[in-house]
């Protein structure tokens, strides 16, 4: 699904994250919403991986049933062996085929996911450190006409938050 900011320019899925972050939090809340939607549907290539083994193994095995020739046990045998090379491996010849495909890893979906949430203020009921720590110096500091908000402050830079949104994501 492509969206467009005000200057017209399509949020991709061939875009970097960072900008892809950049133009869906220009778009809006709605625009955000709509992908996490999507990225909720998205398949990682660790899902597609197992998947396919699954499917490999339960093949193989109803062949076997089915035709009762033993050779069909290959299937299941080779599902295995990829199902164990991806247990102990942490990586499988079958998840990278599922990477060049476009398939993202897990970690990769919950990145962007974590950062829209964040661009979107899913977080913002959470108390900070500092929140926590110094709530009562904040308090005295600002009944002494110290931090104040300005309601007229420019308006964020998108880049800038995201490139905060992405490091909070990974940390």
């Amino acid at each position: 699904m492509n969206f467009h900011t005000k200057a017209s320019a399509p949020c991709t899925s061939q875009t970097t994250l960072e900008q892809r972050l950049a133009c869906l939090a220009d778009a809006g809340q709605q625009a955000i919403t709509e992908r996490l939607e999507e990225i909720e549907r998205e398949w990682s290539a660790g899902r597609a991986t197992k998947a396919t083994i699954g499917v490999i193994v339960v093949v193989g095995l109803a062949a076997t049933a089915l035709t009762t020739n033993p050779w069909w046990l290959i299937l299941p045998t080779v599902g295995g062996l990829l199902l164990l090379q991806y247990l102990f491996t942490r990586s499988s010849w079958l998840g990278a085929t599922f990477r060049e495909m476009g398939f993202r890893s897990g970690a990769d979906i919950d990145e962007e996911k974590f950062a829209l949430k964040a661009l979107r203020g899913d977080f913002r009921h959470l108390p900070t450190i500092h929140e926590i720590e110094n709530q009562d110096d904040i308090m005295r500091l600002e009944g002494e006409g110290g931090i104040s908000l300005d309601p007229e402050e420019a308006k964020v830079d998108a880049r800038a938050v995201v490139r905060d949104a992405i490091a909070a994501a990974k940390s």
